[in-house]
């Protein structure tokens, strides 16, 4: 017979915006003996769109596992932004710059003034124009309602979305995801999800306001994705020439229960070029939950 074992899983909001809203995630410590199976029962069992494993790397300073409650995926922001948020909240990063390894490789962490981020990739761009009206009928839209000038693009900096814009608040506030549709365009494109975006936004030092669909991997809509901001960010400044090195985004604004959060992302330019990037916000504590195995 199996032992029952207990797993303690901190719950953390990310993206914060000043001190409310954000995106949980649940992270667990010392996660070596855990099997996948284990982890993905106890990201069922904990029911937010991801938990955090983290355990002991040869390569860089931590080894992050994101579950959400179905699958595993490779990178997930908001749960690494927690991650780090409570690592450096319990001294266990002595330094600014840190790392962590995950099923995609080693990326790089920093965390400073109460804040964390972590770097993506630079953007490689799909062009999906093929496929518009399938997206449009997957969110209920018609083409009059897409931000005149701009396409939908797929664009990956790690993981894959589908980076949509549309003309305004009102059109974003009103959205009638199919979730059916989008599952269907998500798995033929290998995408996390859908990132739609307004530049319509009601506070002025914000560049966009979001929203992020994903039920490919359980979650219709969640507050914050650091890695869907990392390639809007992209976006805005290669496709909407938006040249500026950093840029706020919000989301959350829209959900059915809002939760407003503030993700910062900071691109590398070199010669006109976006070179890598970093995505980052606060984490804050929110409680602790017991799973039993």
């Amino acid at each position: 017979m199996d032992k029952i074992k207990t797993v303690e899983v901190q719950i953390l909001n990310a993206f914060v915006d000043n001190g409310a809203g954000g995106n949980p995630a649940g992270v667990v410590l010392d996660a070596d003996d855990l099997t996948n199976v284990q982890k993905k029962k106890i990201a069922a069992a904990v029911g937010l769109s991801e938990t955090a494993f983290v355990s002991a790397s040869a390569i860089a300073d931590f080894k992050l596992d994101f579950f959400t409650p179905n699958k595993q995926i490779a990178h997930c922001g908001h749960a690494t932004i927690a991650t780090f948020s409570y690592l450096s909240q319990l001294g266990k990063i002595p330094t600014p710059a840190t790392s962590k390894e995950t099923i995609d490789g080693i990326r790089k962490v920093s965390v400073k003034n109460g804040l964390a981020f972590m770097e993506q990739k630079a953007p490689n761009y799909t062009d999906v124009s093929h496929k518009k009206q399938a997206i449009l009928a997957s969110l209920s839209l018609q083409e009059e309602d897409l931000l005149e000038g701009a396409e939908i693009a797929m664009v990956h900096t790690g993981n894959s979305f589908f980076v949509i814009p549309v003309a305004n608040a009102e059109i974003l506030k009103n959205i009638q995801a199919n979730f059916d549709l989008i599952n269907q365009l998500s798995e033929e494109f290998d995408l996390i999800g859908y990132y739609v975006f307004s530049q319509d936004t009601a506070e002025q030092d914000r560049e966009v306001t979001t929203r992020m669909f994903a039920p490919r991997y359980g979650i219709e809509e969640e507050a914050a994705t650091g890695m869907a901001a990392g390639p809007l960010a992209c976006y805005l400044y290669d496709k909407l020439e938006v040249k500026k090195n950093r840029f706020l985004i919000q989301q959350g604004k829209f959900m059915k229960e809002p939760s407003v959060s503030l993700i910062i992302v900071d691109l590398e330019i070199r010669e006109g070029e976006i070179i890598s990037l970093m995505a980052g916000g606060k984490g804050i504590s929110v409680e602790k939950r017991q799973i039993v195995l």
